[in-house]
């Protein structure tokens, strides 16, 4: 009890000592964004990963460039494999062209689907191909669907994508 009691007499002249000490917060400026930002700027984090790793760094009406390395047509990347891909438009995208993943271990948990320049939308049956493997469907234009494959396999997940070249229109 007696704690208490003291604890209680001290309260009036700790929150004075406080009022006293603490800043005015009207003369303190705000963090700036700009030097919040200038540390991530400065850690570049997109050009540490590793090299066995793919990224895509740029592409073209006609293909990508992945790893400093130029590939045309249409590819198809599972985990960190590159592979050349068939389908030249949206329409030759069938569960014959993504059969791969039946038989691929670990089953990639997301596939982004690079539709060309427009996102197409996709026929219920893929879907369903898609789904029955255990995967996840993304479909998005191509320059995006490179975009989330970086990001997605920086983290670590495992992730597949197919991509028609960003030229390709319906």
């Amino acid at each position: 009890m007696a704690v208490r009691q003291r604890a209680v007499a001290t309260l009036p002249m700790l929150m004075r000592v406080l009022k006293k000490e603490s800043p005015n917060p009207s003369n303190r400026p705000l963090p700036s964004l700009r030097r919040a930002f200038s540390l991530y700027d400065q850690i570049n984090l997109i050009d540490n990963v590793p090299q066995d790793q793919l990224r895509f760094q740029g592409y073209t009406d006609t293909g990508f460039t992945v790893n400093g390395v130029t590939y045309e047509g249409s590819l198809l990347c599972v985990g960190n494999v590159l592979l050349s891909w068939k389908p030249k438009k949206f329409s030759e995208i069938t569960a014959d062209s993504l059969s791969i993943f039946q038989t691929v271990r670990p089953i990639p948990e997301i596939l982004v689907l690079g539709c060309g320049r427009q996102i197409e939308p996709v026929d219920p049956e893929l879907r369903r191909f898609i789904r029955s493997t255990g995967m996840k469907l993304e479909a998005v234009d191509s320059k995006n669907a490179a975009s989330t494959y970086n990001i997605l396999n920086e983290e670590g997940r495992i992730v597949a994508a197919a991509l028609l070249p960003y030229g390709v229109s319906s």
